[in-house]
């Protein structure tokens, strides 16, 4: 078990109410428990282990559940406001467990039955029946008691039956919770050293660290290149089986190249598996060692399967992006690196991509392997990937590094489109966006973003500007 998922996600749930109506009205306690029942049943099919403290109703318990949740080590807390109830009943929750929190302003039905409501002839039984309906009553108090207290805090609003909205917003508040998790665990490895002169990509380590958690380990070539040397030939032979089985090999692949990418891909995997690696970003020139440069030449392939698999792997030394490429693969769409190509004003397109790795999880069919004999801007030659993103939605994510020290969360969402592409041996896609190639150029770039980016399958803007949200950090959205 790998230090990225060595913990699991865990949300806390609770409900509040008020103690002095349950002797006065028949039933409510009960009725209102119940309902905390279905939310915690709804929530625990999104993927988290819910720690449910019930139906919180004195200040007295408030502090009880404070405790609890640290104790239990929540991420996250959802607060079910089920009725009326007085905002000391929340404050000493929330303030002990210091964790994000979600306000549910649910009701049991869209409206109240009033013919039938003011048909039932017993005032306490009506009184009743309204505080059942009265969750939107105590959320202004609520609200006024976490802004004074610089609690941040985000609400959901809707009914708690037959509300298809409320539920996939908080699907989304969980997923981003589980991605902030898995950043917060992962350990990214750092292996080379920057390509000289690219000063957009020069990223601080103790900034990343400090925004997103995880461990960021420094890595040798030179411990890879011994890993090579150690890799049998019957180790060889199964990642031979491994590419036929996931590349379309082209013809003018020699066998040689092959045997070199498969010997680097299993000593990648040993790599990965000694430092228990979740991510990683690499550069190497590799010159005046002839191990190293045979080493670093060779290791597009091995990249490509770690990044299918969930450790995607930046070139280049671009921390930031192997941070936007595990943010995007942690939400399950991919995350494949990128950047601008050219663009077609003709079919109003920008054309990006990027040599050396690919996410071929989220290839357009089945990624090609090409003989590059040069690799442009880099020494040596070797086997390199071609691919296009699949057809369809997608989301670009950018982690940005500001003139005032914070990392924002720059998003762009639109559509890999089929057309013409490069067929250079790298990755490549056609993208249309709602605004614009112009448009969209002018806005990406005014952000000051590096120029990597992360491309993902899907559109999930909604979800990285809830990550930023529990974050802390701004989501910038460009279209």
């Amino acid at each position: 078990m790998t230090k990225e998922n060595a913990y699991n996600l865990r949300v806390g749930l609770f409900g509040i109410g008020l103690d002095a109506y349950w002797a006065q009205f028949e039933g409510l306690e009960a009725r209102l428990k119940g309902y905390v029942g279905i939310v915690t049943e709804r929530l625990g099919g999104y993927g988290a282990e819910i720690v449910n403290l019930g139906l919180i109703d004195t200040p007295e318990k408030a502090l009880a559940a404070g405790h609890q949740f640290r104790r239990e080590d929540v991420d996250l807390i959802f607060l079910y406001v089920t009725t009326y109830a007085l905002s000391s009943t929340v404050l000493p929750v929330v303030s002990r467990a210091k964790v994000p929190v979600i306000v549910l302003n649910l009701t049991p039905e869209p409206a109240i039955d009033y013919q039938w409501f003011n048909a039932l002839g017993d005032r306490t039984r009506m009184t009743g029946e309204w505080l059942a309906f009265c969750s939107a009553c105590p959320v202004p108090e609520i609200a006024n008691v976490f802004r004074r207290s610089r609690i941040p805090f985000y609400q959901v609003t809707g009914t708690l039956h037959d509300d298809p909205e409320v539920w996939q917003e908080a699907r989304e508040w969980i997923e981003a919770a589980k991605v902030a998790h898995t950043m917060a665990h992962n350990r990214l490895g750092v292996m080379g050293n920057y390509y000289g002169g690219m000063l957009d990509i020069y990223s601080n380590l103790t900034l990343q660290c400090a925004t997103f958690g995880g461990h960021v380990e420094i890595i040798e070539v030179d411990e890879l290149s011994a890993l090579r040397e150690s890799v049998s030939d019957e180790e060889v032979q199964t990642m031979i089986g491994t590419f036929g089985a996931t590349f379309d090999i082209q013809d003018d692949c020699s066998e040689f190249e092959i045997k070199r990418a498969a010997r680097t891909a299993a000593a990648l995997e040993k790599l990965v598996e000694i430092h228990q690696l979740g991510s990683m970003a690499y550069y190497h020139k590799g010159t005046g060692n002839a191990e190293n440069e045979d080493t670093m030449s060779s290791v597009i392939l091995g990249n490509s399967l770690l990044t299918a698999r969930g450790i995607p792997v930046a070139g280049e030394y671009e921390v930031k992006n192997a941070q936007a490429m595990k943010i995007m693969d942690s939400f399950g769409a991919g995350g494949s690196f990128t950047e601008y190509y050219a663009m077609d004003f003709k079919d109003d397109v920008v054309l990006m991509g990027h040599d050396g790795p690919g996410h071929i999880a989220i290839a357009e069919g089945k990624t090609k392997v090409k003989p590059l004999y040069v690799y442009h801007g880099k020494v040596g030659n070797g086997l390199s990937v071609e691919m296009s993103v699949a057809h369809g939605p997608v989301t670009l994510l950018s982690v940005v590094e500001t003139v005032e020290g914070k990392v924002i969360l720059l998003v762009a969402e639109g559509e890999s489109v089929p057309g013409p592409i490069l067929e250079i041996g790298n990755t490549n896609s056609r993208y249309r966006f709602p605004i614009g190639a112009k448009r969209f150029t002018e806005r990406w770039n005014s952000h000051g973003p590096a120029h990597h980016c992360a491309v993902g399958i899907g559109h999930i803007a909604s979800k990285i500007d809830k990550l930023g949200k529990l974050l802390g950090i701004e989501m910038v959205k460009v279209c």
